[in-house]
């Protein structure tokens, strides 16, 4: 279209939001073109490129993977293929805006689980498309507030994908104490999902314990659960080498591992069917959108899984407050807003992404409907005075419009 298009595909956890963003690229493709998919995650960007390339290959559509691991020759080789337009479409990480990528034609840029990346980190690979910039296309299962906020004000349209495939079970989300670990981790042992094959995922906040932050450490929880389940526990965080983690998240999606112990590098993308049980200590340190997309690991197959959620006591208002929205619902959405009544908006024309937006009267998302209706009307005086030489008695109109009279008169006799 003549217009660049800025859309957020929202769907929860494993609706297809990835099958949405292939069509999408393929557009680009078939109009001659270029797109690119950028994830926030190795793991992530990886499963994205094994499984798309041969959907891909099979229809003659040239595809490649830019992530940091290529390097030297490798990744010259990528970057020459994409200026001279050979490489229609490339899915890779933070690489993908770095100064030397450049393309022969970059339309469509896909960005998917958007919350992980930073404003401007977004900014750079769209301003990588020519004519003003690639058309946009951002995922995510949970949008974070300032997002949500720039859906009320028109700047982004947004597709719903509202269905999830068919025999999925909501995924049970219990709060648990962390002074009943052990407890819980012998009823884990002994229950019959663990007896009958389930898989585990355990999340921890750090990857090693620190004197001067008492929260768990990935490698100490890993050593801890060995006692109890064996060589079936494996270890993934930020600092695995690439070949290694590769690896550990092959065995565990195999079967060959029963627990994996991680820090958030599975929070996204990790497609393992048979994992059951997802566990998160010091779940009063993350974010909702963070709880819910780990959350959405688990209730990937045709079987009952659960989520525990440890915490330390006692929590915090707004601690009490997140925990106890996840629990009652799996709507990505809903819990967007109610992560924006907890943390505010942010910015619209900035980059903070929370924090107080400066509404004098509006309050999100109480007045969803009112700003509906003024966005409406905006666009309509726009269309007929695009150079805003509107009249007094227009803006008073408009305010009898979205307000009430009484209103209307002293925003008039204010000026």
């Amino acid at each position: 279209a003549p217009r660049r298009m800025l859309r957020l595909l929202h769907g929860d956890v494993g609706s297809g939001k990835t099958v949405v963003a292939l069509l999408a690229m393929a557009r680009a493709v078939e109009a001659g073109a270029q797109a690119a998919l950028m994830a926030p995650t190795e793991i992530l960007a990886r499963q994205h490129f094994e499984g798309l390339a041969p959907l891909c290959e099979a229809v003659g559509v040239r595809v490649a993977m830019l992530t940091g691991r290529e390097k030297g020759r490798t990744r010259g080789a990528v970057l020459e293929k994409l200026v001279s337009g050979e490489t229609q479409i490339v899915i890779g990480t933070h690489a993908l805006f770095q100064a030397d990528v450049a393309f022969a034609d970059l339309a469509l840029a896909v960005i998917d689980e958007q919350h992980r990346f930073g404003v401007h980190q977004r900014y750079a690979l769209q301003a990588k498309g020519q004519k003003g910039g690639a058309d946009i296309l951002v995922m995510t299962a949970t949008p974070i507030p300032r997002t949500l906020l720039m859906t009320h004000y028109g700047d982004l349209d947004v597709s719903k994908l509202t269905e999830k495939p068919a025999g999925r079970k909501p995924v049970l989300t219990r709060a648990v104490p962390l002074d009943r670990l052990d407890e819980m981790v012998r009823a884990i042992g002994r229950g019959r999902a663990r007896a009958e094959g389930a898989q585990i995922y355990w999340v921890c906040p750090l990857v090693e314990s620190s004197a001067k932050v008492d929260l768990a450490a990935a490698e100490e929880r890993a050593a801890h659960l060995r006692q109890h389940f064996g060589d079936t526990v494996g270890l993934v965080h930020g600092r695995t080498k690439g070949a290694e983690k590769d690896a550990i998240m092959r065995e565990f999606s195999e079967g060959r591992l029963g627990v994996l112990v991680a820090t958030t590098v599975i929070e996204v993308g990790v497609n393992v069917p048979n994992a059951t049980i997802m566990v998160i200590e010091h779940a009063e340190r993350f974010g909702l959108a963070q709880l819910h997309q780990l959350r959405g690991r688990v209730g990937r197959g045709a079987k009952q899984s659960s989520c525990i959620l440890l915490y330390t006591a006692p929590l915090g208002e707004t601690a009490r407050a997140r925990l106890d929205i996840l629990r009652k619902t799996e709507d990505g959405f809903r819990l967007a807003e109610e992560d924006l009544r907890l943390r505010g908006g942010g910015e619209i024309l900035g980059t903070k992404q929370s924090g107080d937006p400066g509404f004098r009267m509006a309050s999100l998302p109480l007045d969803e409907d009112l700003l509906t209706a003024a966005r409406d009307q905006t666009k309509y005086l726009l269309a007929r005075d695009p150079e805003l030489e509107t009249t007094q008695g227009e803006a008073a109109r408009l305010c009898l419009y979205l307000f009430e009279k009484d209103e209307a008169v002293r925003l008039l006799r204010a000026g």
